[in-house]
């Protein structure tokens, strides 16, 4: 049970990490974009693709542990 708390309380906090970095990516590439560099819009719409593959993955590895008892 302990260990089941401890790997979501770290499966949440890596979410969260990659929250904040989306967001962050979002932003520079928006004002990338703004200012006239379209050649950054293709790199940041890739990089926010995988950060989210990367947190549903997660995220389906937390419904798996707190699923099994």
């Amino acid at each position: 049970m302990r260990r089941r708390i401890t790997a979501l309380d770290g499966i949440t906090a890596l979410l969260i990490l990659l929250l904040v970095v989306q967001v962050w990516i979002l932003s520079a590439t928006l004002d990338a974009f703004l200012a006239g560099h379209h050649d950054a819009a293709l790199p940041g719409a890739i990089t926010s693709g995988v950060i989210f593959a990367a947190a549903i993955g997660l995220y389906r590895f937390a419904m798996r542990i707190d699923r099994a008892r």
